[in-house]
């Protein structure tokens, strides 16, 4: 019997999962395949109540982890996946922070023994199309988990041999300054910050883009599902028309295909597909 078309998105943290890979899971588990969302870390260094910062005093680890996977569960509800795996690894904080040095953080995890667990799950749910991000954890972002997220994904696939295709989230340059143009436009406050030359996917490195319009009010309920980390999202500050253009296509970079597909695609399962 053949196996069931699953896709498996590989996050780091709660509310990852919304913004370059929400749609994709919204529209294909509407098309009856299998969704599987895997986060490794619990998020405890993201805020805390009245947005006490992680070192600060005040800030609970353990309830910051228990609010974040309750928000992730609301969001998985919108987006309408299948199944959440939670790895429970502890939240590294960003590059420079004191949670980096922490012995239980995802980032210090050794390679052999989180790659094993994804492994596992990639054994039991045999999925054909596995994503997560690029080298630098998604377009130049940097976060150590997002990196170690990144490198064990490579490390299960390549151990497994199980998918047949395998992308990295993308964020093309050129999107990137269309939505900053238009957020310029409408007058939003960046707080001085412009994205430098060199942040996103280099557009040539982007080989698939999908078309999740239908999904976007989806996406947008499960990134607000999120309300407690709302000061961090950045998209919260957009218009609604930068919101529609930002999340109406989600890009990918595909870095191994077993079967002949389209150089440039538009359907992550192309290839696939009976018929």
């Amino acid at each position: 019997m053949d196996r069931q078309l699953t896709l498996m998105v590989v996050h780091a943290h709660p509310d990852d999962e919304c913004l370059s890979t929400g749609g994709v899971l919204a529209r294909y588990t509407e098309e009856g395949i299998r969704t599987v969302l895997v986060t490794c870390t619990n998020g405890e260094q993201g805020d805390d109540q009245n947005g006490v910062k992680p070192g600060e005093a005040g800030h609970d680890d353990a309830a910051v982890a228990a609010r974040r996977l309750a928000e992730l569960r609301e969001s998985v509800a919108h987006l309408g996946i299948d199944h959440l795996e939670l790895l429970g690894y502890r939240d590294s904080g960003m590059d420079g922070w004191a949670g980096n040095g922490h012995p239980d953080a995802f980032a210090n995890v050794p390679l052999e023994v989180a790659a094993g667990r994804l492994a596992a799950l990639m054994e039991h749910y045999r999925p054909q199309v596995v994503v997560t991000y690029d080298e630098t954890g998604g377009g130049g972002y940097g976060h150590p988990d997002h990196v170690q997220a990144h490198r064990i994904t490579v490390a299960a696939v390549e151990s497994t041999g199980i998918p047949d295709k395998f992308y990295y989230t993308a964020i093309p340059r050129s999107a990137i300054k269309r939505m900053f143009e238009t957020m310029q436009e409408h007058g939003v406050d960046l707080g001085g910050f412009e994205p430098s030359d060199d942040f996103g996917t280099p557009d040539e490195r982007v080989t698939s883009v999908v078309d999740v319009t239908p999904y976007v009010e989806r996406k947008l309920k499960a990134l607000k599902a999120h309300e407690s980390q709302g000061e961090n999202i950045f998209f919260f500050r957009m218009p609604e028309e930068a919101q529609h253009q930002a999340f109406s296509h989600e890009a990918f970079e595909r870095v191994l295909s077993k079967v002949d597909a389209p150089g440039h695609e538009e359907d992550l399962f192309a290839g696939l597909r009976d018929g």
